[in-house]
């Protein structure tokens, strides 16, 4: 990544209203373009939208977007929170909230897992602000029709959360990527340092499920509400939300297209990350032959 775009010099924060009460949220800010470019993440303890997206963010600001990376309540430098109903909604009700302090109508949105769902909530609640959307790994909630609930990778999830190890970090990497050799020492201490640092997360994310367990809302019987022109991109080997997840978006969805990746697991963003990158650039109208 380039020298001059970082997450320290990129660091902002913005404080919302979340139930009557203030909320302060951390984003990152990248970029000078008209166009926005939202990026939302996953649930994963220890995440960001740094983290998340850091193999992605310099190709959407080089090629003249305005990259926002919001922390959801909860997670990295954020506020945390105990989500006593739909975390999705609460997420979209966040945004709303960084996108009005800003003075910015109108993004597209890139989501993957957590990020995806709450993409989905905002775009349902907030039709007129939303461009083009990608979602990865997520979009609604709602069993499998094939693969038993809850899923390898999220029952691993829930491990890491109540017991934050190296060990249990390293069993629930395994199978978030197809390939977890290309994941590092470095990568490993960088990310369980991360959890660490916020045990308040852990806790209140744990509290958050014993109050209400079903976080993530189940939007099946709505997506044909979203008239947004929409990516679905999925790993063939995703142990976390399966593949049939996916289908269900784009049966759904009227404007919606589905791209698969084989040998991927559930973060098709930093797994195949060059043809992730083309790809939503195109997408979004930046790609090569769509000019600039």
């Amino acid at each position: 990544m380039s020298t001059s775009i970082s997450e320290a010099s990129t660091s902002r924060f913005i404080t919302v209203t979340e139930n009557g009460q203030p909320l302060k949220l951390h984003y990152n800010d990248v970029g000078q373009g008209e166009q926005v470019v939202v990026m939302l993440h996953g649930s994963g303890p220890g995440a960001s939208g740094w983290a998340n997206f850091h193999r992605n963010i310099e190709p959407l600001a080089e090629a003249g977007f305005r990259v926002l990376l919001l922390d959801c309540p909860g997670w990295s430098k954020s506020d945390t929170i105990i989500s006593t109903g739909s975390r999705s909604d609460l997420n979209a009700r966040c945004l709303k909230g960084l996108l009005d302090g800003l003075g910015v109508a109108r993004v597209d949105i890139l989501g993957n897992s957590m990020g995806a769902h709450s993409a989905v909530a905002f775009a349902l609640a907030n039709p007129e602000r939303v461009g083009k959307l990608v979602l990865m790994g997520g979009g609604t909630g709602g069993p499998s029709q094939f693969v038993p609930m809850l899923t390898e990778g999220i029952k691993l999830i829930g491990a890491l959360y109540r017991e934050p190890t190296v060990e249990n970090l390293k069993r629930m990497m395994n199978v978030f990527v197809y390939d977890a050799s290309s994941l590092t020492e470095e990568l490993y201490q960088q990310r369980l340092a991360n959890i660490l640092a916020r045990r308040d997360h852990l806790e209140n994310f744990t509290k958050s499920l014993q109050v209400f367990p079903k976080q993530f809302t189940d939007y099946g019987h709505r997506l044909s509400e979203i008239r947004s022109e929409t990516l679905v991109i999925w790993g063939r080997d995703d142990r976390f939300v399966p593949l049939d997840i996916g289908l269900r978006l784009i049966w759904g969805i009227p404007n919606a297209q589905l791209h698969v990746f084989n040998q991927c697991g559930h973060w098709a963003q930093w797994e195949h990350a060059s043809k992730f990158n083309r790809m939503v650039l195109q997408f979004l109208g930046r790609g090569e032959g769509q000019g600039t």
